[in-house]
This record gives structure tokens, C-alpha cells and sequence, in this order.
């Protein structure tokens, strides 16, 4: 009866959500494969390409899930060569880091999970396994893949505070979706024993570690940094801040430290990435109105001039963001001065930088509690406490400097998840 419960919400939802994306699509110049993807209807040229081939199917939600599973789809790759390697999305901002990933063969939006559309999504891609990137689990998804005897992976899996109480309302019916999935890949000893709380057989459960710990900094040399540096007009002296991944109401709560740090440091330029590029322009206009000079990075082209002290790039623009936390001299994290639930603070620790978060930070909780432990960050209170951290570190940069290395020994001292997760993936691809 649920299940029927189920299916029936979300061909409702359709109902709005099919316009939504047409909608979104018009508006916004979206290519119109996003809905169709979504239906199960698929280029003619994979139907062709996968055909009678080894298919490791990969979804990662969003773009956090997307990054962590780049360890994992490069020694995918490295293990399986002739394999075809899909990976599917559900955000569009996922869809665009995906589209950079080298190791992947095709990347596609996942399908709305109502049975026919899952059911035809599957009869074209026929994937030997299916992997789950941090419990990604959609029923009508996994009963069928379970249908058609297709191991099912959980990788990088977690179950966090904010969604552990609602998994534990739904409790009596998650048992037949649980045990449809082969193996659960967890992040720690919490969510392995979440997981098997809410009903994974505990035979199936393990411990791998945390993907992202297994991160690679990019190769970007100085020549590089010294040519983007240039592209983005920034005065010769500028001591850069990247304040990446914020969202609404930190924006303005960093711009206000951005300028009382300058009466200390005039030199000091604030680099804003905001999680979500469609909301740059209202980040502009926002800060406008509080008589914040900025610029969009799209705009930059069009410049015939340097951008003056005191003003704020605003980064519109994807998959930069590890190339700006490359340049800059200090990182703040975002979602984490307001209650979003943090963002991967690890990516400015894999290039050695002193990353700054708030108090937020319960999607990373573990993340957050080692980074402190190790002195590999520094988590702020509010706006006047990253002020003054903020202080400190301009002050005194020798201390952050000690800190980004903390933060990378860190990061080699917990690497390893993604061989244990390809151990986990070899087995069932052999059985």
C-alpha cells in the first residue's frame, strides 16, 4: 500500500515538475535532453554505444557527491578500461562538474523515479552494477534494478543528523529497499550503525572511510595561477579571500567582515563563489544596495580596467572554485554561518590552505570534528568571530600556513576509502 502511496505522490509531483523544468529550460536556454533524460528518453548514440558492452552505472546527486566520487570513477577506470562508465545527476550544477570528469564515458540526468520511466531507463543502459554515491536511494529505483539482479553499491554512504530522524519515521517500510542493496559502504562506525538501525542487514555493512579524503589536488602551476590571476584583473598587490560556497544571508555577513578587515589590510580582495551561479546576480544586487562595488566574473571580458581596492569578484561561473582556492591566500567555506549543513571544507585542505567554516556544519559533522582536532581549520561562531580569525591569520601568516599543512596531513592521514570501496565493487563485479 505504501509503495502505491508512493508512486501515486509522485505522479503528481510530475505533474508540476515536468513544466518546471520546460519552464526552466526557456528560461534559463537549458538544452531540452534535461527532461527528456528525466523521462528515460536517451540519445541514440548510447542505446548504440552500450549495447552488448560492461556498464558501471555511478549516480551522484550534486555537485558535493560528484566531487567526492572522482577518486572513485578514476580508479574505475584504471581497473576497468574497457568498461563504459555512466554517470547520472540530479542537480544541474552536478551535471556540469560531471561534464569535466575525463573518466567517465557519458553523463546523464537520473530519471524521475516512477516506475516506467525507471523501468525503461534500465532496459538501455543494462548495467552490470549500479553504484549510490552518500545514500542516493530512490525505491522504485532500487526494487527494480533488484528486479533484474543488479548489484547494487553503496558508496561513501552517511546518514546524517538532520536526515536520521526522518529515515527513522519511515522505518517500517525502508526493510525491502534495504535489502535490495548488496553492500553499504559507510563513512564511519556512526553511520554504519544508523544504517543498520534503519534495517540494512548488518552482514552487508562496512566501514570504508570517507571518499573525500582520498582527493588529489589539481595540477595547476604557478604559470597558471599567475595567468588566471591576470585574467581576473586583480590589483598587483591583492591578498585574496575566497568565500566559496555561500548561500543567501552569509553573502552579506561576509562582505560586512570583507570591509572592516580592509580598514587593517587595504590590500586584502574578496572573492565570492556562491554555491548556486543563478543567484549571482541577486548576490550582486544585494550588495549594490549596501554600496558594495562588484563584478560578475562573466563580465570580465568586457573590462578595460583593473578592479578597484575594495571591490568583490563574484564568481558566476562552474568548476573554478578549487582553481580560486588555489590563488587565494585564505578560505571560508559557506552554508555553514547559516543552517544549510556545511559544505566540503577538505577542498581547500588538499592545496594547503587555512579554510574557515561556522557552526553549521552537520552534513560534515566528522569532517568538522578532525579538521578541528588536527588544528586544520578554524570553525567561527558568527560574523564577528571570522572577523577575528580572520584577523589573526592576516596578521599573522605563518600561522596560516602552519595550518594548511595541517590540514593536507590530514588528508593523507585518512586516505584509503576508495581502494576499500573497489574491493567492495571488484567482488561483486567478478561474482
Amino acid at each position: 500500500m505504501i509503495y502505491l502511496l508512493y508512486d501515486l505522490t509522485l505522479y503528481l509531483s510530475a505533474l508540476f515538475l515536468v513544466p518546471y523544468y520546460l519552464l526552466r529550460g526557456l528560461r534559463y536556454g537549458k538544452a531540452r535532453h534535461g527532461i527528456r533524460e528525466r523521462l528515460g528518453i536517451f540519445r541514440q548514440d548510447l542505446r548504440q554505444r552500450l549495447q552488448g558492452q560492461q556498464v558501471i552505472w555511478v549516480h551522484a546527486v550534486s555537485v558535493g557527491e560528484t566531487r567526492a566520487a572522482i577518486p572513485l570513477l578514476k580508479a574505475l577506470r584504471k581497473s576497468y578500461p574497457d568498461a563504459q562508465i555512466v554517470l547520472s545527476n540530479v542537480t544541474e550544477t552536478g551535471r556540469k562538474i560531471a561534464a569535466g570528469i575525463q573518466e567517465i564515458d557519458y553523463f546523464i540526468f537520473f530519471p524521475f523515479d516512477l516506475r516506467w520511466v525507471v523501468r525503461k531507463s534500465l532496459n538501455i543502459i543494462r548495467p552490470d552494477v549500479i553504484i549510490l554515491v552518500e545514500t542516493e536511494i530512490w525505491p522504485n529505483f532500487v526494487l527494480q534494478a533488484k528486479a533484474r539482479n543488479i548489484p547494487l553499491i553503496l558508496a561513501n554512504g552517511r546518514i546524517s543528523d538532520r536526515s536520521f530522524p526522518r529515515y527513522r519515521m519511515a522505518r517500517k517500510f525502508l526493510p525491502p529497499i534495504l535489502d535490495a542493496i548488496a553492500d553499504y559502504c559507510m563513512q564511519s562506525e556512526q553511520d554504519s550503525r544508523r544504517i543498520r538501525h534503519l534495517g540494512a542487514p548488518t552482514g552487508r555493512v562496512r566501514v570504508t572511510g570517507n571518499l573525500k579524503f582520498d582527493m588529489q589536488p589539481p595540477q595547476i602551476d604557478s604559470g597558471e595561477l599567475a595567468a588566471l590571476r591576470s585574467q581576473l584583473r586583480l590589483p598587483g598587490n591583492a591578498r585574496i579571500w575566497v568565500a566559496g560556497s555561500t548561500h543567501d544571508g552569509e553573502e552579506a555577513q561576509v562582505a560586512e567582515v570583507y570591509q572592516r578587515l580592509r580598514k587593517i589590510c587595504p590590500e586584502l580582495f574578496l572573492i565570492l563563489v556562491p554555491r548556486h551561479p543563478e543567484r549571482c546576480r541577486q548576490v550582486q544586487d544585494d550588495l549594490g544596495k549596501q554600496n558594495i562595488a562588484t563584478t560578475l566574473r562573466s563580465t570580465l571580458a568586457e573590462m578595460r580596467k583593473d578592479l578597484q581596492p575594495g571591490e568583490i569578484l563574484i564568481v558566476d561561473t562552474l568548476g573554478e572554485v578549487l582553481k580560486f582556492y588555489a590563488l587565494s591566500e585564505l578560505v571560508f567555506v559557506g552554508g555553514s554561518l547559516v543552517d544549510i549543513g556545511g559544505h566540503n571544507i577538505l577542498e581547500a585542505a588538499v592545496l594547503k590552505k587555512p579554510v574557515m567554516y561556522g557552526s553549521h556544519m552537520q552534513n560534515f559533522k566528522e569532517i568538522a570534528r578532525l579538521v578541528r582536532a588536527a588544528h586544520a581549520g578554524l570553525q567561527v561562531k558568527n560574523a564577528d568571530d571570522l572577523y577575528r580569525q580572520m584577523r589573526i591569520l592576516i596578521e599573522n601568516p605563518d600561522e596560516a600556513i602552519r595550518i594548511g599543512e595541517n590540514g593536507h596531513y590530514l588528508l593523507e592521514q585518512n586516505q584509503g576509502a576508495t581502494q576499500r570501496t573497489l574491493e567492495v565493487i571488484d567482488r561483486r563485479m567478478l561474482s
